[in-house]
């Protein structure tokens, strides 16, 4: 299918933009590139004070689709999507689906239909197998369009996640995708083969170009090392910090530097002078990715501690730790879900088990001692990110998905946008 205005893929997010969130602005940044039309489609208003500089070059336009919590609210937004004949249709054929979920998601689910026929929208994608695909599901059953939703982690690991739910959203999705191989054998042993028959492995893509590779030289006599992320138990920051400590105490000179923001801070902080480590780490808050590549430029090793929450929650495949491969500097993280899928022991970096802390101040040791042939590893790595994660073939495998829905479903056409005294108002 050429790129015309038979084709529009409209993203459902939570929030837009997300600091965050970098993997779905390089993705939207990838498919618009390939010449795919997208419009977004924010659920919440965005709420972080810094935004990527990145965030100005997508072209899709954002629609902030409200809520108000309002049974009459609901009422009203109800109202509106009834006088559209083939919105009324729609609704009236999921009427128990609609009186099932909640006040929320039904008056969002019935405002994101207006708005998909609106933008002449003709296939929905949201991110994170929760509320958000919750409303695109919705929305695709009142507007007779097809959805797909990519899972990562939280919304595939914690424990709150309910089987039923996402079996459902499996079920009716006209696909889904999941960004690892560990995800698709979890995904395939907890609800079947018939049960993730739609299923995808699509992995997360990065913008090769903006993260060129530089093979390190020596290291310098105080090492920097470096950790990015969410300040929150999955991350494993509490290691790094204790992981530093082992090694001064040993007399290696060693710093570190943390990226990020959240709940956690004033307990790592605490630890931090607990441990008398004020002067040799560092938490830097948040920084845009550009930033965070600086960083990566600068630093000597990569620590990445994952562990797994104790709510069950933990990391997918984080971007940054692609970023990190493909830069050229040395890495060593923790095992859990698919890491282990990059970080290849003894190839691509140092893989230890999660949650051991003298594993990690082990391999922290080896990566630093001068005797390694870090090169040979890092070269390895970023040999690896360019073959799975160049966002040019994500981007790429997400059109063929899109595309391959668009023939199987006969209406491949949008509908005729809707009238606008229909739609005023409906969206704030």
């Amino acid at each position: 299918m050429s790129a015309d205005r038979t084709h529009r893929i409209g993203y459902v997010l939570k929030m837009y933009p997300r600091f965050s969130e970098t993997f779905i602005v390089s993705e939207i940044l990838a498919r618009e590139a390939a010449g795919e039309e997208i419009v977004i489609f924010s659920l919440r208003p965005p709420t972080d004070a810094r935004f990527h500089p990145e965030l100005a070059r997508v072209q899709a336009p954002v629609i902030q689709v409200g809520r108000s919590s309002s049974p009459r609210r609901l009422w009203e937004v109800w109202g509106a999507a009834m006088a559209d004949p083939q919105l009324a249709v729609g609704l009236s054929a999921q009427l128990p689906e609609l009186v099932a979920a909640g006040v929320d998601d039904a008056e969002q689910a019935l405002a994101l239909a207006m708005a998909a026929r609106e933008h002449g929208v003709t296939h929905l994608h949201a991110h994170f197998a929760s509320m958000a695909t919750t409303v695109a599901r919705l929305a695709g059953l009142v507007a007779d369009l097809p959805y797909s939703f990519t899972a990562h982690a939280k919304d595939i690991f914690h424990r709150d996640v309910e089987d039923e739910d996402l079996a459902r959203k499996l079920r009716d999705a006209d696909h889904a995708v999941t960004i690892s191989g560990y995800n698709l054998a979890h995904l395939r042993e907890r609800f079947g083969t018939r049960g993730t028959a739609r299923l995808e492995l699509v992995r997360n893509g990065l913008e090769l170009e903006r993260f060129p590779y530089r093979r390190r030289a020596g290291l310098p006599p105080v090492p920097r090392l470096l950790g990015v992320g969410r300040l929150v138990e999955k991350k494993g920051f509490d290691q790094l910090i204790d992981m530093v400590g082992a090694l001064r105490a040993e007399g290696r000179e060693v710093e570190a530097d943390i990226v990020g923001d959240g709940p956690l801070r004033e307990d790592l902080d605490a630890r931090i002078r607990e441990l008398g480590l004020t002067e040799h780490v560092r938490l830097l808050g948040p920084r845009t990715q550009e930033e965070v590549r600086l960083l990566l430029d600068e630093a000597d090793l990569f620590v990445a501690p994952f562990v797994i929450g104790a709510d069950g929650n933990a990391d997918g495949l984080p971007t940054v730790l692609l970023e990190a491969m493909a830069t050229g500097i040395p890495c060593v993280a923790a095992a859990v879900t698919a890491v282990g899928e990059v970080i290849l022991e003894g190839r691509t970096g140092w893989l230890v088990p999660t949650g051991d802390t003298a594993a990690l101040t082990g391999a922290v040791r080896e990566a630093l001692d001068p005797a390694t042939d870090r090169g040979a590893r890092t070269d390895a790595a970023r040999d690896l990110v360019v073959e799975r994660h160049d966002s040019r073939v994500q981007a790429r495998r997400l059109r063929e998905l899109a595309e391959r829905s668009a023939h199987r479903n006969i209406r491949t056409q949008p509908l005729p946008a809707l009238p606008p005294t229909i739609l005023e108002g409906s969206l704030s």
